[in-house]
Order: structure tokens, then sequence, then C-alpha cells
């Protein structure tokens, strides 16, 4: 089959431990055979993040703005085992938060659901979509291990040299400070994302913070939700039929348990982050959850909501097999691949996306799954844990399958029709099937729509500058039946015989 073509490069950000494995896997089993892939690649394994002083990770942000959508695998945010593990020159920041960052902007993440696994929650019976504000707060700290006594201030000072003082603490004794932030346009892009994904979607969003114990910090959150959602978005949300709130973080917790889901939830940094996880695990498993962060500028980048799967690294560098869940992976894919599809018009790739989300959740409803799955699997296929390598296997003969099924039912691409009018202006309809160019003129070989046994072959003639511009006519003696051969050599399939047509209906 012919692969599938792109026309822009997708941001690839390669990553760490079993999931790079995985990455690699995924494009030669369910990528490449399919798609001509068109990639900018970006190493973002923690020995190459070393090597270049993390210099790749704000390079593949960039890149990121530049062409509009990146897929990512999961990396290693280091901490001080991974120091001594991989000798690195710095405890590096995490490359999610460098990433967005830069990019700004909100992580919507969702279950991905199949049939045979119900979540933990009961009452749960559509999807939780987690919107997680992807700037500041823990993840562009700053913070400091306080040694002894003394005073801690937090300190503003204004560009007119004007300074701003709030005691945090007097210590008495060995401590430890930290210092976070937040901008109102990045809370302000937050907002107006939450609101127009939910408009877009249909559902309810919460939002939920600490205001009552954070006054000023949690408090401007609730305010700019509150603000803009009056000013922009209250007459669009009545019209929809479907509501914003505000509630406390806690409130929104015990409500999120009693509720049937089916509604949107955005949270501050930390709570998207801790929160996704929690409904991920509940629903299924953490690599069941697909993640998106899209910038106010409108860049997406893809990636799996969970980390490298470490301990199945390990036994994978012994020569174990291992077990480890793609999904997620499989869906950052495929969420980058359709996305690009949509930006550059190109339906095939849009439509391959589908077809390879489809793959997977037919084959885990098949009975054939990774091992976390078979533990939690309630569905009526007998359940057939397989280890990474298999699953993929299977997932690649769903879609041969699909693909050899659609041929062997010739499935035929849409045809020209045209309105031929002969010598005494009888009109007849036909159907252009074929084109070939010969000598630098262009041919083509149309069938009757009323009689199937009535075949032309015609001689393509276009207007001077227009190549959407054309006219019918003859073509030279003895042309016809080299054009004619030729299309019964390429297209044998409009010549298949009774037999062969009842084969292929059997």
């Amino acid at each position: 089959m012919n692969r599938i073509q792109m026309k822009t490069p997708l941001v690839e950000m390669d990553g760490d431990e079993m999931t790079r494995v995985l990455w690699a896997q995924i494009k030669e089993k369910l990528l490449l055979p399919f798609v001509d892939l068109k990639t900018e690649y970006y190493d973002l394994g923690l020995p190459h993040r070393d090597e270049t002083g993390d210099r790749v990770t704000v390079e593949s942000a960039e890149a990121t703005k530049r062409l509009g959508v990146a897929v990512k695998c999961a990396t290693i945010t280091p901490n001080t085992q991974r120091m001594s593990e991989y000798n690195l020159h710095e405890m590096w920041k995490s490359p999610n938060g460098t990433i967005r960052a830069i990019l700004d902007g909100t992580v919507f993440r969702a279950p991905i659901q199949v049939e045979g696994i119900r979540p933990v929650v009961r009452t749960w019976e559509q999807p939780i979509t987690i919107a997680r504000h992807a700037y500041g707060d823990i993840y562009k700290n700053s913070e400091l291990q306080v040694p002894g006594a003394g005073t801690a201030e937090l300190v503003f000072t204004a560009e007119d040299g004007t300074e701003t003082r709030k005691l945090i603490q007097r210590f008495d004794g060995p401590g430890i400070l930290q210092g976070v932030h937040n901008l109102d346009r990045s809370i302000e892009s937050f907002a107006r994302s939450c609101f127009a994904f939910a408009l877009d979607q249909k559902q309810d969003l919460w939002f939920s913070a600490k205001d009552t114990i954070s006054k000023t910090y949690d408090a401007r959150f609730r305010d700019i939700f509150q603000e803009i959602y009056d000013r922009e978005y209250r007459e669009a949300f009545e019209d929809a039929g479907i509501t914003y709130f505000y509630t406390l973080i806690d409130d929104a917790v015990a409500r999120v348990i009693r509720s049937k889901g089916g509604f949107i939830w955005a949270c501050k940094n930390y709570d998207g982050d801790v929160m996704s996880d929690m409904l991920a695990t509940a629903f299924g498993s953490l690599a069941m959850m697909t993640s998106v962060l899209v910038s106010p500028d409108g860049q997406y980048e893809y990636e799996a909501a969970h980390g490298t799967v470490t301990r199945h690294y390990y036994r994978y560098l012994k020569g174990e097999s291992t077990s480890t869940n793609p999904t997620a992976t499989i869906f950052a894919w495929s969420g980058a691949l359709r996305k690009r599809g949509e930006l550059d018009e190109l339906d095939d790739l849009v439509d391959f996306a589908d077809l390879l989300e489809e793959a997977t959740i037919a084959t885990i409803e098949s009975g054939v799954m990774t091992r976390d799955l078979a533990l939690l699997w309630e569905g009526e296929a007998e359940a057939q844990p397989v280890d990474s390598t298999a699953f993929l296997d299977a997932i690649a003969a769903h879609i041969d399958n699909y693909l050899s099924e659609t041929d062997a039912e010739g499935d035929m691409p849409d045809f020209e029709h045209f309105t031929l009018v002969d010598d005494e202006g009888r009109e007849e309809d036909f159907v252009l099937v074929y084109r070939t160019v010969r000598d630098e003129e262009e041919y083509a070989v149309m069938f009757s729509a009323e009689d199937a046994e009535k075949v032309l072959v015609v001689r393509c003639v276009y207007e001077d500058g227009n190549d959407d511009a054309y006219h019918f006519a003859a073509p030279e003696d003895g042309i016809a039946d080299d054009v004619f051969a030729e299309f019964m050599q390429e297209c044998p399939e409009f010549f298949a015989s009774d037999d062969e047509e009842e084969d292929a209906d059997e």
C-alpha cells in the first residue's frame, strides 16, 4: 500500500527508559508501515539533556511554537538518586515544566475508556476531563534550605526601586523556604481555554482552589475566572445549557467522587497534576489517559500522562519480558497526527489517527491486553495478558485486517462524473476512472454510467494557463488501444471475472 503523506513535520520529543523503548517500537510497528512520517527530532533523554545543559528542551519548545504540533515521550525529572545514577552535572528541572513555561496554556487530560474495564468509582458513567493550568506554581519555583535561625521575607522590588515586604517566618532553627508565582495573563489564557473547551464539548465546567486559606494567590485565580466568565462567556454558557461554578478544592473532590462524570474540572498546576493521576487510576490505569497542552497561540503538545516506567526498564535491561501498557503513548501519537492532519487538511492522516485509536481499543476489547488491564478486566472475552511487543503486534494486525478488508470490498475513490454530448446532440453520463500521460499529452479512460460495457478513451485538452479548465477530444490513431491496454494492466480490479467476484463476496 502507498504510505500516507505528510506536509508539515511534527516536533518529536524522545524520552527515557521503558517509554523510550516503546516509543521506537510504536514507530516501527504502528506508524512507519502506514505513514511517511515527517518529524523534527529532539532527544529529551536525560543523558542528552545533561550533555546540552538542558538547551535541547528549550529548543524543542521553540520548535513547537514554530511548527505548531508536537508529540512527547515521557521523561525523567531527576532527583538526588538520579544525579548519581546518571552522573549528572546538575539536577535539571522538569522538562514538562520548562516546555509549559515557554508555551504557557492548559493541559487537558481525559481517560481512555474501553468496554470491559469499569471505573473504580461505580457512580462514574462518563469520562471526567482534567484541565490543568500549565504555568507557574511549584513547577517554576525557587527554593531555599534555611541553615538556622533568621528572618525570611517576601520582597517585591518595582521598576522604580520601591520595595514591598511581607514577613514569611522568623526561624528559630533550620527549615525550608519556597517561592512560587503566577501571571495574570497566564491565568486569563487558562480561564479562556477552559471556557472555550467546555463550550466545544458542551460540558459543565468546575474550577477549584483554596481561597479560604490563600486569600491573595488562589483568590486571584477565582476572581479572574469569574470576571472573564461574566464578561465573555456567561451568555454562551446559558445558551448551550451548561454551567460554570467555583468551589473549594476539598469540596470539589467530594463532589467528583459522588458525580456521574461528564464534566471538565479545572485545576491549578499542582492540583491538576495530582488529580489527573487519581482520575486515570480510578478509570483504569495511568497508561489509559490522554494529555494535550494547548497554548494560547494555538500550539499543541501531545504526551502520555505517566512516567518512564523505571521498574519495567530495569527488567528490560536484564533481558526480561515486560508487559508495559503503551496505550497513552499510542494516543499521544494519534492525537498529534490527527491535529497535524486537521491543520494541513489531510483527511487520510486524520482517518489513520482514528483507525490507530480504534485498533488499539478493539485489541483490548478482544481480550488481548497488557497485565495492568488484565487485573481489571470484566469483559465478555477472556483476558489474554501479553507482553508489550505482542500487544503492539496485535494492534498492527487489527490495522492490517481493516485495510485488507477495505481493499477486498473494492473501496474505490470518488470518481469524476461528466455529461458528454454526441454529434446528434444526445447526452450521456460518463465516469472518468483512469488518467495517464503519453508524449506530454494527457489521456483518460471513461465508462458509461448507463452501460458498463461502453468505454471511451479520450484526450484531455487544457485551456492555456488554466489547469482546471479542459475539454475532451478524440485521441490520435493507435493511441486509444495503447492507453486502454495500460489501463487494463494497472487496474485489473475493473476486469474481475464472475468467479473472482463470487470469491470476493464469500
